[in-house]
């Protein structure tokens, strides 16, 4: 098999293989799953010094119904109760590089009476300050 290069700079591009797979260590994992259902707790969520430690300054959302939210736009939604069921359903946490991890898992919200599930993918970045949030994605799971 041929070795990838850089068109741009001629360097190799190294393979991720089973054999040189890294892996997230079961308290990052939980680390992970505790920032993502912190979102979906009010009293987490609605906390303005939390989410300013969590959120990326170029942190990024395509929500549920396929709107485009902003960091500012985040931060600025006023504080509501959040009708989500947690722990959080088929969570998964894996690393894409050793700083970098994405999650996924089905969220469950009820909203006015009718409950919303939604396949759910975050990309966390870590800092030395901590995991942040870069990216969320919402997808409507229908019947």
């Amino acid at each position: 098999m041929a070795i990838p290069t850089n068109p741009h700079t001629n360097r190799t591009i190294p393979i991720l293989t089973k054999a040189n797979q890294i892996e997230l260590s079961s308290e990052e994992k939980r680390e992970l799953e505790q920032l993502e259902e912190g979102l979906w707790i009010a009293e987490t969520r609605f906390d303005m010094d939390w989410m300013e430690r969590t959120l990326a300054s170029d942190f990024f959302e395509f929500g549920r119904s396929g709107r485009v939210y902003r960091r500012e736009d985040t931060l600025g939604i006023e504080s509501q109760p959040i009708d989500a069921r947690l722990p959080l359903k088929n969570f998964d946490a894996r690393l894409l590089t050793p700083n970098v991890a994405l999650v996924t898992y089905i969220s469950a919200v009820t909203y006015n009476g009718i409950e919303d599930i939604g396949n759910r993918s975050s990309i966390w970045t870590r800092t030395e300050n901590g995991w942040q949030l870069r990216f969320h994605q919402g997808t409507p799971v229908t019947d």
